[in-house]
């Protein structure tokens, strides 16, 4: 008995001795597998990228460690990783960034064994391509001669004789400066619109159709809007780009409305000065106004800012008008080069004039005072068959340039962007009400030669419609660069403005007669209505 006793202890000893061990190993085990995420939520764990996440475009992002080797997880078919503490959240903020593939759970989450952090980061790399070429030229076709104020204006080629006169010209080429959507990105209005707008890079974002545009009609606004420009006068058949709107990335961009602009604006002045691209601004804004109607009540106040057409002049050198309800003043001024000209014998109508590069225009010293917002723009003039055409002879430090790298087209232009900019910066602290815009440059879409060279623009159909423009940095290089460091904003519109090749008024005329394209001035209602949206969010 006493030995069947002791035989039948050490047997239960051992029974119980390899439970232990046994359920040791299943623990160790359960907490090495990976698809305990079917049971609790899941924390740092690598998962396979589902299929509904990857997309064509080549995206990274920064992260803190790598994946362990032994995680069994083909690399060679991963195309995503972001770094998130929560993965039931939906919400992922773009930034730059380079590191690993990407990862998702089962849920379609992006996650990565990373460090943890709030937030998602996701980044569309920006392939660019830098076209070397002179500043384009300006295409008036239906003003081929214009005077203002005794300074002609002709229409004239690009002289690409002398490589020194060429620049770097930073322009997305279409589609490859465009990404598509990645599923689950949030385009949700931000709710504190002040902070979200103080932040915002409006330049980001992707272009959608609205069925509440266009903002006014192509058939009314006689009274502010140029015959040439309103594309619903011409022959042209199609006008879905007039139902397009910008919708910024991760931020709100305020709803334009006449009423709210003018209200924001009681007992200010807003002054455009710049070329015929800040023309056909000052036109989109005065129809944005009064939603496209003639509005008796509206005041041309022009001779207060000395905008009266001189005798024998086609048109004067701008307009102002002045709305009383709210004694709010819109003005533009013709200035396509920014720089203060001075003809050099006021006697001799066929005089050359001074072209200071580093002065600002006499109207802009004469008035900045008056001014509470003041946009700025220039570039298309910037080529020798303009410069000669007008007579405009480069000084610099009030003297003749004789300095030649100063007087290659690109140098003289960035320059001058330079000059004006710095100047307005040091009159702000003057007049602190105001606010001050440099706008990037607008974008040409001429394709097999130039304006005066059989180039064309014959597409009519939007291609940019649910693709995003995601760089980081404005593709008006010179532009960007000049407002560093100051307060003068800049009003990037060039990459946005750069995959609407279809707003152009390209062929079509009123008359319907054809000849050379215009690809360079917009369709009205059209682009130009977002550049002044974008405008409106940042007064």
């Amino acid at each position: 008995m006493k030995g069947s006793f002791h035989g039948l202890r050490g047997k239960q000893l051992s029974v119980l001795l390899i439970t232990i061990v046994f359920m040791s190993i299943l623990v160790w085990s359960w907490e090495k597998n990976p698809f305990r995420t079917t049971f609790l939520h899941p924390q740092n764990i690598w998962l396979p990228l589902s299929s509904d996440i990857q997309t064509k475009a080549h995206l990274e992002t920064t992260v803190t460690s790598q994946p362990p080797e032994s995680s069994g997880i083909d690399k060679s078919s991963i195309a995503e990783e972001v770094t998130i503490k929560d993965l039931d959240k939906r919400q992922f903020q773009v930034a730059p960034s380079k590191g690993s593939p990407w990862m998702a759970d089962v849920g379609g989450n992006l996650t990565s064994h990373v460090e943890e952090k709030e937030t998602a980061t996701i980044f569309a790399e920006e392939p660019k391509k830098v076209i070397k070429g002179v500043e384009p030229e300006e295409n008036d076709t239906a003003e081929s001669i214009t005077e203002s104020g005794g300074k002609q204006e002709h229409d004239s080629g690009v002289d690409n004789s002398k490589q020194e006169e060429r620049i770097n010209f930073q322009v997305p080429p279409g589609s490859e400066h465009i990404n598509a959507t990645l599923p689950g990105e949030n385009y949700e209005k931000a709710p504190n619109l002040e902070e979200n707008q103080a932040a915002c890079n409006f330049a980001k974002g992707k272009w959608v159709v609205d069925d509440e545009r266009p903002l006014y009609s192509g058939f009314s606004c006689k009274r502010w809007l140029s015959g040439m420009w309103a594309c619903r006068m011409t022959q042209r058949m199609n006008f879905d780009y007039e139902t397009l709107k910008w919708q910024p990335k991760n931020c709100q961009m305020e709803e334009f409305e006449g009423s709210k602009f003018l209200k924001r604006m009681q007992d200010k002045t807003l002054a455009f000065v710049g070329d015929s691209l800040g023309r056909q601004q000052f036109q989109s804004l005065m129809c944005m106004i009064t939603g496209g109607k003639d509005r008796p009540d509206v005041l041309d106040v022009g001779r207060e800012y000395g905008l009266v057409k001189a005798k024998h002049a086609v048109r004067p050198d701008g307009w102002a008008y002045r709305f009383p309800s709210t004694n709010t003043t819109v003005l533009y001024y013709w200035s396509a080069s920014l720089c203060g000209l001075e003809p050099l014998n006021k006697t001799n109508p066929a005089t050359e004039y001074a072209m200071h590069l580093d002065r600002p225009p006499a109207f802009l010293q004469r008035f900045i005072h008056r001014f509470d917002v003041l946009v700025l723009n220039t570039g298309h003039h910037w080529n020798r068959g303009k410069l000669n055409a007008n007579r405009w002879v480069m000084y610099v430090g009030g003297a003749r340039n004789t300095n030649k790298k100063i007087a290659e087209i690109g140098r003289a232009k960035n320059l001058t962007i330079h000059s004006i900019v710095s100047w307005v910066n040091s009159q702000l602290p003057k007049y602190p009400r105001l606010k001050a815009f440099y706008r990037s440059i607008s974008p040409r879409h001429f394709v097999n030669g130039d304006w005066n060279t059989g180039g064309s623009c014959n597409n009519e159909m939007p291609m940019s419609i649910g693709k995003e423009v995601l760089q980081d940095k404005s593709s008006d290089v010179a532009a960007e660069s000049a407002v560093r460091g100051t307060k003068v904003r800049l009003l990037d519109i060039t990459a946005l403005s750069q995959v609407r090749d279809e707003g152009h008024i390209s062929r079509f005329s009123i008359k319907g007669t054809t000849g050379m394209q215009d690809c360079l001035h917009w369709c009205l209602p059209g682009v130009p209505d977002t550049w002044n949206e974008l405008l409106f969010a940042q007064i």
